[in-house]
């Protein structure tokens, strides 16, 4: 169930706080077993739980919350001395109320971002952990818990950081716009406020505090960073001003860089914000620039074959791909298209479809199928709406990757020539970027909030001479795989004999 958006900062830290994160089921398993045997250490115990970043941040919650609360000592660094504070007890108490979901049912976006985390946990250890061994700990727990606090965000509002996304990112829209726009606040003021709240190792908090307030130095520092071919006039720039000296040195920054590298890899290997990261990077490393993107290369295959996920994308994977068409996120490229497994389910649903007699009950049962093989094909948000009688209005019928509560629509026909048009007869529009402006002010704007990005399949269907459906699909707001627009296009046709056949079974 979508929740209400907040629009302050206190509003979000209360939704935010009270967000109970699932934990795979699996790891949940390993956890419960490390726990249960008394032969298990405490390194033993971590080792096992990292595996689960929702379960990291659970346990360094509740430890550095117990701690705070009674004075006794700083927040907990590692989840070692968490475990340690907490005793397995409590431990085990707290694993006992955290939700156990198979991997499938976890978030998209959550397991997305925990991926990322666990990216730059790579990108930390490896780029730093060997050079500062004994800040070891604070290194590799400060970078996976540095993006926790957009964990449940995405898990109560994924819609709007993926909207955020494509706006920043991709359009290149002001931050700080889109930002108060969407949630009313600033994300990195969010995150710092959720971070102190939660009682994150410093080290995270030093991470926010220095994009807040220190955004010139770095800058200053990025300017040093990028004239990289001259490592001696590099040195002679810091050591000019120490107040920049001793904003890179700091180890802190170690949690920052490594998470800057995973975030930017998301979008390209060659994008602006990893060459700004790989200088800064490079800068703090003393490396040349060359040896720092090895490294960093290196670092990413070797988390995508720890955490690579089928349905995740990892930026390793763009790594094999010609320089010219290192363009990796998902709503760049083409969506992939559905496996052989789903297609195989897909055409059943569509022979069901064309059974004669019609095996369905009634028109709820058939458009159920429908909307299954609408999904099966790869759509992953579909809303079928069903015309009134004398088609001066359509109401939701079905909806599949929708927020149930903002999928029931009723949309007035004489509002939209666009669904005028759809519904004088029976018709496909397949809006794209090139097409977008033409059309996106024609769709209603409680459909178009539903289906935001530049790639929509709008159809409508008919029985018996007269339309009685308007189909609106889409594969995320990305552009589509090409398998998947032709299934749309079969299925479509599937479901209007389906119909002229259920509508004949009397007959």
């Amino acid at each position: 169930m979508t929740r209400p958006t907040p629009h302050t900062l206190e509003a979000w830290l209360k939704l935010l706080d009270s967000v109970s994160l699932p934990v795979p089921r699996h790891s949940y398993e390993q956890v419960q077993a490390a726990l249960a045997d008394n032969r298990s250490s405490l390194r033993d115990i971590a080792e096992a739980m990292q595996q689960s970043p929702a379960l990291v941040l659970s346990m360094m919650r509740a430890a550095n919350l117990h701690n705070s609360e009674r004075n006794l000592a700083e927040p907990a660094e590692s989840l070692e001395i968490a475990l340690n504070r907490l005793g397995l007890k409590r431990a085990e108490e707290l694993l006992a109320r955290l939700p156990a979901l198979d991997q499938a049912e976890i978030p998209h976006g959550l397991r997305q971002l925990q991926m990322i985390s666990q990216h730059a946990t790579q990108q930390a250890n490896g780029l730093f952990g060997n050079r500062l061994a004994r800040l070891w700990q604070e290194i590799h727990w400060g970078s996976l818990l540095f993006l926790a606090p957009l964990w449940p965000l995405a898990m109560t509002h994924p819609q709007l950081l993926e909207e955020w996304e494509l706006r920043v990112i991709h359009k290149g829209e002001s931050a700080r716009s889109v930002e108060l726009e969407l949630f009313g606040v600033r994300l990195l003021r969010l995150c710092l406020t959720m971070a102190e709240h939660w009682h994150l190792p410093a080290w995270v908090r030093h991470g926010y505090r220095l994009l807040l307030s220190e955004r010139r130095l770095l800058v200053r520092v990025l300017h040093i960073a990028r004239d990289d071919q001259d490592a001696l006039r590099q040195q002679q720039r810091m050591d000019e001003d120490p107040s920049l000296r001793r904003l890179l040195n700091q180890p802190a920054n170690t949690v920052l860089l490594a998470n800057g590298l995973a975030l930017a890899a998301q979008q390209a290997w060659d994008c602006p914000h990893m060459a700004r990261w790989q200088y800064l990077a490079a800068l703090y490393l003393q490396v040349p620039m060359a040896e720092l993107q090895q490294q960093v290369h290196q670092h990413a295959v070797q988390s995508a074959q720890q955490h690579a996920d089928p349905d995740l994308f990892h930026p390793a994977e763009a790594l094999i791909w010609p320089w010219s068409e290192r363009r990796v996120h998902r709503g760049l490229l083409p969506a992939a298209p559905p496996s052989a497994e789903a297609l195989v389910e897909w055409r059943k649903f569509c022979a069901d479809l064309l059974v004669e007699p019609s095996r369905f009950h009634n028109p709820l049962h058939l458009t159920t199928y429908a909307r299954d093989a609408l999904v099966a094909c790869g759509l992953q948000r579909v809303i079928m709406l069903m015309a009134e009688n004398d088609s001066s209005a359509l109401r939701t019928h079905q909806s599949a990757g929708l927020p149930s509560d903002l999928a029931i629509l009723n949309l007035p026909v004489s509002n939209s020539t666009l669904l005028q048009r759809l519904l004088a007869k029976p018709a496909q529009i397949r809006i794209t970027p090139e097409n977008n402006a033409q059309f996106s002010a024609l769709i209603p704007t409680s459909l178009r909030r539903l289906f935001k990005g530049d790639h929509l399949l709008m159809r409508s269907l008919s029985s018996n001479g007269r339309v009685i459906m308007l189909v609106v699909a889409d594969q995320g707001g990305g552009p589509m795989s090409e398998i998947t627009v032709q299934a749309f296009g079969k299925t479509a046709q599937c479901i209007e004999r389906a119909f002229n056949g259920f509508s004949q079974r009397g007959g």
